[in-house]
């Protein structure tokens, strides 16, 4: 999916839309990409003359990359992060880095859906975590 399709699915747009594509694999994987181009409000100030992309962003990329797994086109619910666990930075994501993103759902109890994500530029794994979701009325 490219970003118009995405916006279909998911309520996020910009500048809180954070991802560039997402393939759906089947009902319990997606994968995500985001191209860090530099000019992101997120890297203004955070750090001047060495911009990294914050880990609160790249926990943001990773939750819109999972939304699809609990997600279709339609749905009038909306997404709430319900929680985070096990989360670990295990690398920089800087202007100019493709990170790609890898969920699995690990388990579903309506309205919860939990998953498991690692965030990767290249070989390098720079976020991994377990993160769950409450799909609510809006």
């Amino acid at each position: 999916m490219n970003r118009d399709e995405i916006r279909q699915i998911l309520p996020h747009r910009e500048p809180m839309l954070l991802i560039d594509e997402i393939q759906r694999v089947d009902d319990k994987h997606a994968l995500g990409q985001y191209h860090v181009r530099g000019d992101e409000w997120f890297l203004q100030g955070h750090f001047p003359g060495q911009p990294i992309v914050p880990g609160v962003i790249l926990c943001e990329m990773i939750a819109q990359t999972c939304c699809v797994i609990v997600m279709k086109k339609g749905d009038t619910e909306t997404p709430y992060y319900a929680g985070i666990n096990n989360l670990r930075f295990r690398g920089k994501v800087l202007p100019g880095d493709t990170v790609d993103f890898s969920c699995e759902m690990t388990a579903h109890r309506k309205p919860f859906y939990f998953v498991k994500a690692t965030g990767k530029v290249g070989d390098t794994v720079c976020v991994t975590g377990e993160f769950s979701f409450a799909l609510m009325d809006s």
